[in-house]
Formats: C-alpha cells, sequence, structure tokens
C-alpha cells in the first residue's frame, strides 16, 4: 500500500489497532486519514466513543467548530476524562468553550485524532470511564 499523502505534505498510513480483553466494549480497531474504526466498523463522520455506548450524531465536523453546547454535552455522558480529538492535526479550542467540562470537574485532554484513538484504547483497557469525541 502507498502512502496516502497528507495536506501537509507528511505520508499517511492507516493504522490498524489490536487490543485483548475488550470484548462487550467499544474499541477502535483502526484510524486514518477521514476515518476511524469502532469494532472493524468505519466511521467518516465526527464521533463519540464511550466503552459501552457509540454517539454517531455528533456534529461537530472541525476543531473550530466545537462550541461550548457541544462540550457540554460531553460533559453529560458520565465520563472521568473526556479525550478531544481535533482531526489530523492538535488544534487547540479558546479554554472558555472547555469551560462545561472544567464546572463540571470532569479530566479532558486535547490531542490530535489518532493519539485520542490510541489514549482511548489503554483507558478503555484499564477499565476507566473514559469519552472519546474523535473529529474526523
Amino acid at each position: 500500500m502507498l502512502p496516502e499523502p497528507s495536506p501537509h505534505g507528511k505520508s499517511i498510513l492507516p493504522v490498524k489497532l489490536h487490543l485483548a480483553h475488550t470484548e462487550g466494549r467499544n474499541a477502535v480497531t483502526a484510524y486514518g486519514l477521514g476515518f476511524v474504526a469502532i469494532n472493524r466498523v468505519r466511521y467518516e463522520r465526527s464521533l463519540v466513543v464511550l466503552p459501552h455506548r457509540l454517539v454517531e450524531g455528533w456534529n461537530v465536523s472541525a476543531a473550530q467548530g466545537l462550541s461550548m453546547e457541544a462540550v457540554a454535552f460531553l460533559a453529560t455522558l458520565g465520563a472521568e476524562i473526556v479525550l478531544i480529538g481535533t482531526g489530523e492535526t492538535l488544534r487547540f479550542p479558546p479554554l472558555s468553550t472547555l469551560r462545561p467540562l472544567v464546572d463540571a470537574g470532569i479530566g479532558f485532554e486535547v490531542m490530535d485524532t489518532n493519539a485520542a484513538c490510541r489514549t482511548y484504547n489503554i483507558l478503555m483497557a484499564e477499565d476507566r470511564k473514559v469519552a472519546a469525541a474523535l473529529l474526523i
């Protein structure tokens, strides 16, 4: 397979992930430019992944479109930590946008979507209450 060029001139190869002990839970099994696979099902639109729930209708398509209302929704999911994957590149939203998580006492990390996928799988495998909001 030839690498797919990104807009930044880097070559990107899809990555397949394999985890043990994920039965009955949502795991990221692959990701690449423009998609993420949860339990081997490919998604090409932004979504929120929790160990026992998948939210496909999360209507945020880019980091600059991340609103306080979208973050407030993430604060209602019962997660101890929320990972926000901002797409191919890391883009920090304004702190005011993240205020609902701060006010709810929920930990959060902002990273590119690939890093969020990897981190989600590790925390999920540790039985942590984690949510990954993945911008595709």
